[in-house]
């Protein structure tokens, strides 16, 4: 799924209402109608809704919301900042249209500290949409602060009031209304999927209201969701007559004394998502736990206590770093083995520590590898920024110049493109915030790169299927008990979900 901006959606808009066609009040009206019936069905349970419209066309659809809740049976109130104001031409036409039913009460902002919230009531925002530029102030931004300290179940109509959809209102002390659902139209907006905005918006709820399909395929972005269409379109099921040499040569080189483990879930993964042979390189002190909890794997001997030496055949797909350490031995052998290697490979962990430690270290990384760094190891592989939106501008800037791929490990991780795309993930959730979820992503896209994938099918498919393991985990054990390698053994639940829907039925 394509992501626009604002003005890219505001044409979007323009485009259906010309090539439709249909009047932008008309296209209002299905809008809200797509909204008001999501609400119908979903809040069965709340008789009442109390909205609070601006004057804008956000507003406008609260107003046609409130209309159309009202003659589905729900209890209404609205609040606008006047009655008698001015409003946008559409939202003029839905405050004339509400005025004529008589049992929906109009009210002034002015008037709500008097209101009796009553907890089971709703509250639908419908204050500013992606058209806000600068922050809240004034009468505006003390009713969000008002309304903020509400307990009510909150619902926000496309965008939470006081919120950008392109990224951060600068001011420090700027006002956004926390919302528990966002309802919004057509695409994700790129602040949905970012941590300093993302807080506010609750579960998100994409409602198709029928924008124009052309331009959506015709207009270019650099900005992508990793959905479920996008994932399937990439996995390439089993072949009947393949055998393990048609799914390559996989193998994860990390571990030392102590942290064994982490090379053992990066070898799991490997094995799970299916590469036709894997193997570990490892230090002798990891050779009886890998071989015990990894039989289907080789033992290949790397050192004693840490790898000092990365001997592999040529034909192998290399993910390294798991587990591996910093020893002085280890830093002097990677180095080594980076000169010497040209082929793309997967980078993890203190595989990108030790890069980490000289800028020129970062030029040894083969075009066109993976890296997979969370903020931390970002930060010290290329430097501090002041939010995530510049360390995604930042991350774009070094996929470009180093010809490489990150993925850059976050609530909604990031795919970013040596061609300046990104992928923003949407599977996961906050059950993989445990030490350990990255060795097996590790795993993940190096089997996929063994497999034939390329870098960039092997990255999307890859932090699709790692999230969705993690939400199959989650369903089963919660997102505070899942572990790693409960994510490991779902792999198998997410590739039978994905076999099933391509498999023909009669």
């Amino acid at each position: 799924m394509k992501i626009f901006t604002t003005e890219q959606i505001r044409s979007w808009d323009q485009f259906t209402i010309l090539h439709e066609p249909i009047s932008s009040v008309q296209l209002m009206e299905r809008a809200s109608m797509a909204i008001a019936n999501w609400i119908s069905e979903h809040c069965k349970n709340h008789k009442k809704m109390v909205v609070f419209c601006g004057n804008g066309n956000n507003g406008g659809d609260g107003l046609a919301i409130a209309r159309m809740l009202y003659l589905k049976g729900f209890d209404v109130d609205v609040f606008v900042n006047d009655p008698k104001g001015k409003f946008s031409e559409d939202a003029t036409i839905n405050l004339k249209r509400l005025g004529d039913i008589s049992g929906v009460s109009v009210r002034k902002f002015s008037q709500v500290e008097q209101y009796g919230f009553d907890e089971k009531m709703i509250i639908i925002d419908a204050l500013f949409g992606t058209g806000l530029s600068r922050p809240l102030d004034g009468e505006y931004k003390e009713l969000v602060e008002l309304l903020n300290t509400k307990d009510n179940i909150k619902v926000s109509i496309d965008i939470p009031s006081g919120l950008a959809a392109d990224g951060i209102l600068k001011e420090d002390d700027s006002v956004v209304l926390k919302t528990d659902y966002t309802l919004s139209f057509q695409s994700w907006k790129r602040s949905f999927l970012h941590s300093e905005t993302g807080k506010y918006t609750g579960e998100i709820k994409i409602l198709n209201i029928g924008l124009h399909r052309e331009y959506e395929e015709a207009e270019r972005t650099n900005y992508f969701v990793i959905d479920d269409d996008l994932a399937e379109s990439i996995f390439k099921p089993r072949n009947d007559f393949a055998h393990k040499g048609n799914y390559g040569k996989a193998v994860i080189i990390g571990g030392s004394y102590g942290k064994i483990g982490a090379v053992v879930l990066a070898t799991k993964s490997a094995l799970k998502t299916g590469a036709g042979l894997t193997f570990t390189l490892a230090p002798q002190c990891g050779y009886e736990i890998l071989q015990t909890s990894c039989p289907e794997a080789m033992f290949a001997k790397g050192g004693e206590l840490w790898v000092d030496h990365f001997d592999i055949e040529k034909d192998m797909t290399v993910g390294i770093g798991p587990g591996l350490g910093t020893h002085e031995a280890t830093k002097k052998g990677l180095l080594s083995f980076l000169k010497n290697y040209s082929t793309s490979m997967v980078l993890d962990a203190d595989a990108l520590n030790i890069i980490s430690e000289n800028e020129e270290n970062r030029d040894l990384i083969p075009k066109k590898s993976i890296i997979t760094p969370h903020p931390k190891e970002f930060e010290r592989m290329f430097g501090k920024t002041e939010d995530s939106f510049k360390r995604l501008k930042l991350a774009v800037e070094k996929a470009r110049e180093l010809a490489i791929y990150i993925v850059l490990k976050d609530h909604h991780t990031q795919v970013i493109t040596p061609n300046g795309k990104v992928f923003y993930n949407i599977t996961g959730n906050a059950g993989l915030a445990k030490g350990g979820s990255g060795d097996v992503l590790t795993g993940i896209l190096t089997s996929l790169l063994a497999q034939g994938y390329s870098a960039e099918e092997s990255c999307i498919l890859g932090v699709w299927l790692h999230g969705k393991a993690a939400d199959f985990a989650a369903e089963k054990y919660s997102k505070e008990s899942m572990l790693p390698t409960n994510v490991i053994d779902e792999l198998g639940s997410v590739f039978g979900e994905l076999n099933t829907k391509m498999n023909r039925k009669l």
